[in-house]
This record gives structure tokens, C-alpha cells and sequence, in this order.
């Protein structure tokens, strides 16, 4: 089965739930999905009366329920007739296909909140975004998610929008470059030199989320040659990821050389002072007027990620309005049933931490202390792994229990376990044996 015709079968139970049965059953099922062109799911019919009236008057229903199933839907295509081929598409579609990802206009440099985290990353976006190709080429972020990685890149291309309109600039994914590039080679009838030229021609290139290029070495040698084209035309490259470009496994040492080339910014966790600033600013967005006690408490429970720090405070704002009550600390601590939890929490990261280190015979002074040996260091990374696993807890809140360890050292603790249990039955095993340890079974 297709990825279309996937996405579409997730699909429909949500929008059956917001229309008739009539209307569902008269144009929804007469209409079939695909392909997917650039982020747009393309629908074949033969009737168009049906087209038109899927494509006006459940439009916004359609794509309520594709946006639920995917982020990467953002529109729909009703196509008339008894075949359907991709060549046959209008040029503006085809196009479609090699462009980038949309940028969220409130993404701004004014709407990001500066702090000691990341007052370094602020600094050198703003100028790249002011002198493009001229500051710091590439300019490499990295940190944990939820960290304002992709507020910072698409700040730049607001920036640049606004200021330096006739600047080509080319915000996407690595996910998307990599998933454009093989969709054009298997496509082919020149869509792999479109592709090439979108990523070649670009006066700023950024691209998120880098770390994916690990273990792809075809698509790593693609993004080596436009990279290099770029930066030697002094055409601005921005990189984020997760981790420093000497953490991202089996990554070709002449990309890996190049990324460290430029400038190489750490953004991370806020704090205190920081995110008290972040959810006073997103308080005064939302148009709710926090008591600075209050903002404060919250605050204080949320020591990780912003995305989580925000999602806190949404869920505050909602229960007050839901239950017409003032913003207390008592209305929060109900609404993030905090007290319980995170005692709860500590506990269950310290279960885990001593059956491992009861299986492999090590002290937990061991796996908290510095010692690079075999014997400690695979008993470690374990820990990272079935936490990660097993828990919802932020990985700034592991990297701290396990000796104060930043994110990106438990981050490859944890992809490493994951990847070497696919291959390593005695570790398997052993994975296996200690959640039933864990979980008392």
C-alpha cells in the first residue's frame, strides 16, 4: 500500500465524524487518492461535479482531517478524469515538488526570548540574517528539541523576507530534502536536475533537523555537493540538529569536517529567569494576564524543554477558562497534577537505574561517575535507553540523573542501545531480562 493511500485510510474515521452520511458516502467515496506532490494529496475522479464540490464545499473538512494524520499535508488536489499521470500536472505542481517547507510568520528574532542559553544562537543568526554569506558559513545549532532551533532558521527567513526581499531563500527539513531527492530520482524525466538546481540556487539555504542525514550515505553525498556548491559561491548555509556533527554516527568525515568549518553554536535548557521571560511573553500573546508568582511556580516545575514549558502553561490557560476561575498555583498544580507525579517519576528512573546495575554487577557510582570502561559505559548508555524507553521523561531530566550528562550524549546513548538491540541477540536478551526485572514480572 502507498503512503497516499495510507494517509487516506487514517483519514477518513475523522472526517466521517464531521459530516452526514449522505455526503460521505455521495462525493467522499468517489474520490481516490494518488500521489502526493509537494506536501498536497492528490485525488483522482472521474466526475467533476464531484471535484468541485470536494474541492469548495469540504474543503476545510478534508484538510482538518489529513492535517490530524500528517503534518506534512497542507493542501488537496482533486483531479478530473480516468487516469491519472504525473507528467500531466500543472508546472506549478511539479514545482511544488522540490520547493520548501512553509514558514511560520510569527517566528520572528522580536518573538524570541533571549537568555544565557541561547544568547549565542540569537547573535549569530541575526548575522547571518543581516549579512548572509559573510558572517559565519555554515552556521551550525545544535541542542535538544524544544530548545527554539526552528523559531531561530525561520526568524532568518523572516529577517530576510522583510528586509532583503529579492534574497532566495530555501527553509526544509532534512526529512523533506531527503524524501524530495528520492522521489525525484525514481520519478526521474528530469526532476533529479529540478531538484538539484531548487537546493543549488538558493542564496540561503536552511535546513532543520540535520542529524538525519546519519546512515544515508546516497543522500549524504547529494547534500556534500550542494553544500559545497553553495558555501563556495559564498551562499549562506544554516544547519540545526540535535547534536554536535562529531555525535552524528556513520556521517562521511568530509561533511563532517565542513559543518565544523563554520561556527558551531550550543543553544541550551532556559534558565529560571529565562523561561519566567518566555511564559510572560507567551501569557501577553494569548492575551491572559499571568501573576509573576504564579508564572514563576511553573516556572520552576519546568527545568527542560520551551515546547513543554509552553504546553504547560496552554494547559493552565485552558482549565481556567474552562472552569471560569482566576490563575492560582492551586488552579495549576491541579490542572498539571503535578505533586504526585514527579515523585512517581524520580522513583521509577531509580528502579530502572538499580536493576541494571544489579544485572551488571556495577555501582551506581559508577554509572553516575566519568569512567570511560567498557563495563561501566554499556551499563550506562542501557540506563539512557530504558528510560528513554519506558518513561515520558525529558532527556535534560535523564542526562541529569545519570551524572549531569548534556541531551546529545543521551541522546546517542539511547540510538545506539536502539540500534545495536537489531542486531545483538545477546543484548536483546539481556534488554529484555532487565525490564522483566523493572516491571516484576
Amino acid at each position: 500500500m502507498e503512503s497516499y493511500e495510507i494517509l487516506w485510510k487514517t483519514a477518513l474515521p475523522e472526517l466521517e465524524k464531521t459530516m452526514s452520511s449522505i455526503s460521505f458516502d455521495t462525493y467522499i467515496s468517489q474520490i481516490k487518492p494518488v500521489d502526493i506532490v509537494g506536501g498536497k494529496l492528490v485525488f483522482l475522479t472521474g466526475n467533476k461535479l464531484f471535484a468541485d464540490t470536494v474541492t469548495t464545499k469540504l474543503a476545510d473538512k478534508i484538510l482538518d482531517a489529513l492535517k490530524k494524520c500528517s503534518s506534512e499535508i497542507s493542501d488537496f488536489e482533486v483531479v478530473v478524469g480516468d487516469h491519472y499521470d504525473r507528467d500531466e500536472l500543472p508546472a506549478s505542481d511539479a514545482e511544488a515538488e522540490t520547493s520548501g517547507m512553509p514558514v511560520k510568520p510569527e517566528f520572528t528574532f522580536e518573538s524570541f526570548v533571549v537568555g544565557p542559553s541561547n544568547e549565542m544562537i540569537y547573535a549569530a543568526a541575526k548575522a547571518v540574517a543581516e549579512h548572509p554569506g559573510e558572517a559565519y558559513n555554515p552556521l551550525f545549532i545544535y541542542g535538544g528539541t524544544g530548545l527554539g532551533k526552528t523559531h531561530i532558521l525561520m526568524a532568518i527567513a523572516n529577517y530576510l523576507k522583510l528586509h532583503k526581499p529579492s534574497v532566495n531563500v530555501l527553509y526544509a527539513t532534512c526529512e523533506q530534502f531527503t524524501n524530495q531527492l528520492i522521489e525525484s530520482i525514481g520519478r526521474g524525466k528530469g526532476l533529479p536536475a529540478r531538484f538539484r538546481e531548487k537546493y543549488r540556487k538558493v542564496d540561503v539555504l536552511l535546513i532543520d533537523d540535520v542529524q538525519f542525514l546519519a546512515n544515508k550515505q546516497g543522500i549524504q553525498n547529494e547534500f556534500f555537493h550542494t553544500f559545497n556548491e553553495l558555501v563556495m559561491q559564498n551562499k549562506q548555509v544554516v544547519l540545526t540538529s540535535d547534536r554536535p556533527p562529531r555525535e552524528i554516527e556513520v556521517l562521511e568525515d568530509r561533511l563532517r569536517t565542513r559543518f565544523e568549518g563554520g561556527l558551531l553554536a550550543d543553544v541550551q535548557a532556559p534558565d529560571l529567569e529565562t523561561r519566567i521571560a518566555i511564559l510572560r511573553r507567551k501569557s501577553e500573546e494569548k492575551k491572559c494576564l499571568i501573576d509573576i508568582k504564579v508564572l514563576t511556580y511553573i516556572a520552576e516545575m519546568s527545568d527542560t524543554d520551551i515546547r513543554s514549558l509552553i504546553g504547560k502553561l496552554t494547559k493552565v490557560i485552558f482549565a481556567s477558562k474552562l472552569h471560569e476561575c482566576p490563575i492560582t498555583v492551586d488552579l495549576v498544580k491541579e490542572a498539571l497534577k503535578e505533586s504526585a507525579g514527579e515523585r512517581e517519576e524520580e522513583l521509577q528512573m531509580d528502579d530502572i537505574i538499580d536493576c541494571v546495575c544489579g544485572f551488571y554487577k556495577v555501582a551506581k557510582s559508577d554509572i553516575f561517575g566519568k569512567k570511560k570502561n567498557k563495563e561501566f559505559v554499556e551499563p550506562r548508555q542501557v540506563c539512557a535507553y530504558l528510560i528513554s524507553n519506558m518513561m515520558n521523561v525529558p532527556l535534560a531530566s535523564i542526562g541529569a540523573k545519570l551524572g549531569g550528562r548534556d541531551h546529545a550524549t543521551i541522546i546517542y546513548a539511547r540510538d545506539k542501545v536502539a540500534d545495536l538491540i537489531k542486531t545483538d541477540a545477546k543484548l536483546r536478551t539481556e534488554i529484555n531480562d532487565i525490564k522483566k526485572m523493572i516491571l516484576k514480572e
